[in-house]
């Protein structure tokens, strides 16, 4: 999966982000590039994959280095999207090192943590093409402040976003069924108080965690039913009993070792938060060399 194929997250959100990131190192106040480097030499740094996997970030980094100097610039040679072997270089920043330097550590925690998020990402879709056609889509277990940038790295690695935040959608959960159940509503009129109160243009979704639970979710109307922390076998069996209008998500546990066989169960979507809140940053490095 190439750029092409991935909507760009919002460009406020990136330089926003850029911003709060290089405000957070005090990449303007660099004492020891301040007093090492002049501000007139100039270099070129190359961005080195140390391992194998998908790159992404490289344009989050362009900012960083924009913010810093607009006498540098960075050239890419491996697109977003691109999987790349360890020793490969997908990137090359030139101009003053000074800025180079002061923004050396920000560009590569980007390119780490949102290569690590692809790559990641990537792997689950492999992995549940083997057993089918679900949808791999990832949640909001995003890092406050990345999220925008974090699910465009999802979408670099093939997979999809589930709802971004929570005006996005009607999801009710344990909780929410809990919280009625306490007013004497059942999950029939938890679901009918949801389409009364939501635009009509939005899905109601609602979890369950027993096969009753399901039947009675999607019996009440409801357009999704998500299946939460249930094996395979539970899943093709609700699947295979139910409407075919309705959509199935799985959710809860589901990792690399399983989401082939989850896939096969029947569902449409496959969520899983791993593909960010677990997602390990790649090991990237910006090596330098003569300009």
């Amino acid at each position: 999966m190439s750029e092409q194929h991935a909507s760009p997250p919002d460009s406020v959100a990136v330089r926003a982000a850029v911003a709060a990131a290089l405000a957070e190192d005090r990449a303007a106040f660099d004492v020891t590039t301040h007093a090492l480097v002049p501000p007139a030499q100039a270099g070129r740094g190359d961005f080195v994959f140390r391992e194998a996997g998908v790159v992404c970030g490289l344009e989050v980094a362009r900012e960083v280095f924009a913010q810093l100097s607009p006498a540098l610039a960075l050239e890419v040679a491996c697109p977003e999207g691109s999987a790349v072997a360890a020793g490969t270089t997908v990137a090359t920043v030139h101009g003053p090192l000074s800025a180079t330097l002061s923004g050396e550590r920000v560009a590569l925690n980007f390119v780490q943590r949102m290569s690590g998020v692809a790559t990641i990402a990537r792997r689950y879709v492999e992995a549940a093409a083997a057993g089918g056609r679900a949808r791999v889509v990832d949640t909001r277990k995003t890092t406050p402040g990345l999220r925008a940038l974090e699910r465009y790295a999802v979408r670099v690695g093939g997979a999809g976003n589930h709802r971004n935040t929570l005006e996005d959608g009607v999801l009710i959960k344990d909780n929410h069924i809990a919280a009625a159940a306490q007013r004497g509503l059942t999950l029939a009129d938890v679901i009918r108080e949801a389409r009364a109160r939501s635009p009509h243009t939005l899905r109601v979704e609602v979890e369950a965690d027993t096969a009753a639970q399901a039947r009675a979710g999607w019996e009440a109307g409801a357009d999704v039913v998500m299946l939460d922390n249930m094996t395979p076998a539970e899943m093709r069996a609700i699947v295979a009993g139910a409407p075919r209008h309705v959509i199935f998500e799985a959710s809860g546990g589901i990792t690399l070792e399983t989401v082939a066989e989850v896939a096969a169960s029947g569902v449409h979507l496959i969520s899983s938060g791993a593909l960010t809140h677990s997602a390990r940053a790649l090991d990237v490095a910006l090596d330098l060399r003569p300009a």
